[in-house]
C-alpha cells in the first residue's frame, strides 16, 4: 500500500481507558498527518475527551459502540455475546475494509480470538503468533509465539519462524535474521518432543538462517533476532525477563539511595544510566505484533498509557507501509 494507513483503535479496552487510548490516538495523529485514526468506542464519552485534550486532528474520527469486553470476560463467550463492543466492532471494521489494521490494549484473549476468526488468518498459515519485540545487548530479538498457543505443533514453529524472520528483516532492516529455537540445551538432540521435531523442520527450511538451539540465559545476548517456541514457554520467557529488569532497577535506585556517597555517584552516572535503562525498555517497541493475520493486528499493553498508544500506533503505522502482511503471504507459499 502506499504511505495511506487507517487504523481502527479500539477506545474503550485497557487499564486507562478511554482516557490515555484517546490521548494517545490524537497525539499520533497529529505527528503523522498521512494516517486515519478510527476510534471506537462510546461516541459522547470518546469526542468529550478528544475536546478535553484540545486536539481534535481531521485525521480522526469516531465510530460508536455500546459495549465494553472487560479484562476477565470469557474470550470466546464475550466476542460472540458483544457485537456491539469496542473490540468486536473495530474488528469488524477491519473486515469490511474500512480500516487496514487494529490496535487494542484490552483483553488479550478476545483480541486473539477475534483476529484469527473476524480479521482472519493469511491462507496457508495454521495458526497466528504474538511476536512481543524484546530488547537485548545487540539490538531487537523477537519471540515466536509470545503468548497465543500454549498447545503448539512443530509445523505451526515451522511458519512462525518465517513469519518472525520476515518481520525482523522488513522492520529491522536485518539482512538475514538469525533464526533460533529456545531450548534447555544447545545439543540437536536437547529437548521435548515438539522441540525435536520443529528443530528438524527449521534446520530444512532453506528460507531460514536458522542457527540451532538458544538457552534462556542466552536471550539476553541476542544469539537470534528470532526466538521460536511455544506460547507457554515464550511466555514465561517473556515474563521472566520483565520481572527480573524490574528487579534490577528497584534493587539499583535502592542502592544509590543508600547513603551520601552512593548518592554522589549516582548522580554523576544518572545521565548515563538513562540511556542504558531506555534502551532496554520493551515498551518503546508498542507492544506485540499478531503475526498471521489478513490484516496487522497490535496489542498493547494493558497498563499503556497515552505515549504507549502512540507508539503502539506509529508501529502499526510502519507495519503497513512496509507491506509486513503481503511479505508473510508470499514467503510462506514459498516455505511450502
Amino acid at each position: 500500500m502506499g504511505n495511506k494507513a487507517t487504523i481502527a483503535l479500539d477506545a474503550f479496552g485497557g487499564d486507562n481507558a478511554p482516557d490515555e487510548i484517546v490521548k494517545g490516538a490524537a497525539e499520533f495523529a497529529e505527528s503523522d498527518p498521512d494516517a486515519c485514526i478510527i476510534l471506537v468506542g462510546k461516541q459522547d464519552v470518546t469526542e468529550d475527551i478528544l475536546r478535553q485534550t484540545g486536539r481534535v486532528p481531521g485525521n480522526i474520527t469516531v465510530v460508536n459502540a455500546t459495549e465494553v469486553i472487560g479484562a476477565s470476560e470469557h474470550p470466546v463467550k464475550a466476542i460472540r455475546s458483544k457485537k456491539d463492543s469496542s473490540l468486536v466492532k473495530a474488528m469488524g471494521l477491519v473486515k469490511e475494509g474500512e480500516a487496514d489494521a487494529l490496535v487494542s490494549a484490552g483483553n488479550s484473549g478476545a483480541l486473539l480470538v477475534g483476529a484469527q476468526t473476524i480479521v482472519g488468518r493469511i491462507k496457508g498459515i495454521e495458526r497466528a503468533c504474538l511476536a512481543p519485540v524484546m530488547p537485548t545487548t545487540r539490538g531487537p530479538s523477537v519471540i515466536v509465539d509470545g503468548g497465543a498457543n500454549v498447545d503448539a505443533r512443530a509445523e505451526w514453529l515451522r511458519q512462525w519462524a518465517i513469519m518472525g524472520s520476515v518481520y525482523m528483516k522488513l522492520m529491522f532492516d536485518i539482512d538475514s535474521p538469525r533464526v533460533g529455537i529456545v531450548n534447555i540445551g544447545a545439543e540437536e538432540e536437547k529437548g521435548n518432543k515438539l522441540v525435536q521435531e520443529a528443530f528438524a523442520l527449521l534446520k530444512e527450511e532453506k528460507s531460514l538462517n536458522f542457527i540451532g538451539s538458544v538457552e534462556a540465559r542466552d536471550i539476553p545476548e541476542s544469539d537470534a533476532d528470532v526466538m521460536v517456541c511455544d506460547a507457554f514457554v515464550g511466555n514465561v520467557v517473556l515474563k521472566m525477563y520483565e520481572g527480573v529488569a524490574k528487579t534490577l532497577v528497584s534493587e539499583i535506585k535502592k542502592a544509590i539511595l543508600s547513603g551520601t556517597a552512593s548518592k554522589i555517584g549516582g548522580m554523576l552516572i544518572k545521565k548515563s544510566l538513562k540511556g542504558v535503562l531506555k534502551t532496554y525498555d520493551p515498551s518503546k517497541y508498542g507492544g506485540a505484533t499478531l503475526l498471521g493475520t489478513k490484516n496487522p493486528v497490535v496489542k498493547a499493553h494493558g497498563n499503556s498509557k497515552a505515549e504507549q498508544i502512540r507508539i503502539a500506533l506509529e508501529h502499526t503505522a510502519e507495519i503497513l507501509r512496509k507491506n509486513i502482511v503481503t511479505n508473510i503471504a508470499e514467503n510462506i507459499d514459498i516455505g511450502e
